[in-house]
């Protein structure tokens, strides 16, 4: 009689979700109609920003993403990796080639800048990783989470003392203009963004499933003391890992940037928590996730703020965060994560 009844318990749970759900998915539904008939143009003109900025936070998601699968540590580190990259990549092109306006030369400097700030980030995660996480891998989760927040204090002061205290404007080397498609307007920003970062998503797609390297870390993450039996250099799999997330970090700050034209010491915090709520919509520890996750985000950021019917730009994160709230009560796992048994 007892197992009868948890079983009528969970299938009542289960029918209230869905019906929960689906009234959600109804009201939005509802919500994007009536925007896109009061207006077409400007419907598709805020989902072309929002999915530019969702492919910004993805940049920035899948950093947090490769750590947490292949160590199973949140790096609040990242978002303030991100700001520095930003800052170099203002200084790269501003202060050192001398580039403020866009021309053919600004055009080169910006793809040198793009390789730059990669290493740059990359070497400054791999660092991190060396000596400041490597030692606690074996410790209380406590131990790296709290060190991952002291590292993070460290950048922001690196970007304090580089960055000054207050926001700084930067020209950017990008075209100002837009292209026309019918009656939709599309800044050239939006298409360097999309034509920057899909082929670097596609490239790490390359990487994780198709290379030697890619499997060292699926099996890494998998189990550590297995893959050092199989002859897997272990310390090696999880820099390279790092260094990943680090270049991504690079790649987002320099395109940040370039598209906003600023920069500022605390930056990372603010961008950082959305990436890394990104990572968890789509499930914490999967690259495809973080993806979507982001995406969804910088839908739903770009839907609410730029359409007629919405509650605004002050309540931006809010629906954000409520949104995710919700998710998590019902999904914790995320969009595309898995719920497993942790092992003890």
């Amino acid at each position: 009689m007892a197992n009868i009844s948890y079983k009528a318990r969970q299938a009542r749970r289960v029918i209230i979700e869905r019906t929960f759900g689906l009234a959600i998915l109804a009201l939005m539904s509802f919500w994007l109609i009536a925007n896109l008939f009061k207006a077409p143009s400007q419907f598709a003109e805020v989902a072309l920003i929002g999915l530019s900025n969702g492919i910004l936070y993805a940049l920035i998601a899948l950093g947090y993403t490769l750590v947490y699968g292949i160590i199973e540590l949140i790096n609040f580190a990242h978002g303030d990796l991100f700001m520095l990259g930003g800052l170099f990549s203002a200084h790269f092109i501003s202060l050192w080639f001398h580039q403020t306006k866009s021309s053919p030369m600004g055009w080169l400097v910006f793809f040198l800048a793009l390789i730059s700030v990669m290493a740059f980030c990359a070497g400054v995660n791999v660092f991190i990783e060396r000596f400041a996480y490597r030692r606690l891998r074996r410790a209380p989760k406590l131990a790296p989470l709290i060190t991952a927040v002291g590292v993070s204090f460290m950048i922001q002061f690196v970007g304090l003392r580089w960055n000054g205290s207050g926001q700084k404007t930067w020209n950017s080397v990008l075209p100002s203009g837009r292209v026309l498609l019918g009656s939709i307007k599309l800044p050239y920003t939006t298409l360097i963004s999309f034509a920057v970062t899909i082929p670097i998503l596609a490239a790490l797609t390359f990487i994780v499933t198709k290379t030697r390297q890619g499997k060292a870390m699926r099996a890494t993450a998998q189990d550590q003391d297995a893959s050092r039996l199989m002859g897997i250099n272990v310390n090696r799999t999880i820099a390279f890992t790092f260094g990943l997330g680090g270049a991504l970090a690079g790649v987002a700050g320099l395109l940040f940037q370039q598209t906003r034209g600023l920069t500022s010491y605390n930056l990372g915090y603010q961008l950082g928590l959305i990436a890394f709520t990104s990572a968890v919509l789509g499930g914490i520890g999967n690259l495809q996730g973080a993806v979507l996750g982001a995406i969804l985000i910088g839908l739903i950021q770009g839907l609410n703020d730029g359409l007629p019917i919405g509650l605004g730009q002050q309540w931006s994160q809010t629906v954000v965060f409520s949104i995710l709230i919700l998710l998590m009560v019902f999904k914790p796992a995320g969009l595309l994560g898995k719920q497993v048994t942790e092992k003890v």
